[in-house]
């Protein structure tokens, strides 16, 4: 692992794995690139495997504003630091599947295949509970909120599935920056946060998984998506709204063929 200076920040990145083919996997809200650890393997044996901490989590630069342009500035300027110039494929979950298509809506050529679950492209939070969470976060930390958003992202039957790995998540979560974790909420749960025109722009085939066990972005939500993408193949899994880290087999198991079938040339 190292850090680069990107778009005016220091991010820390993984570069692992072989292959002609680049993937970015872009981790959740509150993750990091150890949020991947448990699903990469897979990746690895046919790609090249890109992580990186977004601006504000894990171990890159802190900041107290983030939005979705800045987000999508920040991956272009690593993918250029880095010197990967050919399309890549992206992967992600919650709202690392939502940075995935604003980046290939906002730069098609640049992307190969993208696999995305729960994606979070539009707020759909309540915003005086929206407004009350931030507040506790900005007041008391992280762990102030930690009961109610836990048992909604990683619910117990998810939970008992690998305790061990839970526990390590929640321990991990727990770690984040509040003013970071306050700032990207505030962002995505504002009325006006929508991809929509993202999406209509996205010209890379795209799997979009709806998790079963996601009351955050239902499978109803995660459909509703996938009709907004041209072309996009929409199917279903027994998971939660982490999938990659609370099912990372199952979640390799979807995307590796998916991304395979158009790994020539990607480099």
């Amino acid at each position: 692992m190292d850090w680069i200076e990107a778009n005016g920040a220091s991010l820390r990145y993984d570069l692992s794995g072989s292959g002609s083919a680049t993937v970015v996997a872009i981790h959740e809200v509150g993750g990091c690139i150890e949020s991947w650890d448990d699903a990469i393997a897979p990746f690895q044996r046919r790609f090249r495997v890109l992580r990186y901490d977004q601006r504000g989590f894990g171990m890159s630069e802190r900041t107290r504003t983030i939005t979705m342009d800045g987000i999508v500035a920040d991956l272009v300027a690593l993918l250029d630091g880095l010197q990967i110039v050919g399309p890549v494929h992206l992967v992600g979950c919650a709202m690392g599947a939502a940075i995935a298509l604003a980046f290939a809506g906002r730069h098609p050529g640049r992307v190969g295949r993208i696999v995305t679950a729960s994606p979070a492209t539009w707020a759909n939070a309540d915003p005086a509970v929206a407004r009350k969470r931030i507040d506790e976060i900005e007041r008391a930390g992280v762990r102030a909120v930690e009961q109610g958003s836990l048992a909604a992202s990683y619910p117990e039957v998810m939970r008992v599935l690998d305790r061990a790995r839970f526990e390590r998540f929640r321990r991990r979560w727990l770690a984040n920056d509040p003013e970071a974790m306050a700032a990207i909420l505030r962002m995505s749960t504002n009325p006006s946060f929508d991809l929509s025109a993202d999406l209509a722009r996205i010209a890379a085939p795209t799997l979009v998984v709806g998790c079963t066990h996601d009351p955050i972005r239902t499978p109803a939500m995660a459909g509703k998506v996938a009709a907004q993408i041209p072309g996009a193949k929409y199917v279903e899994a027994s998971s939660g709204h982490f999938m990659a880290i609370e099912t990372p087999e199952l979640f390799a198991e979807l995307a590796v063929p998916f991304l395979t079938a158009g790994a020539a040339g990607a480099k």
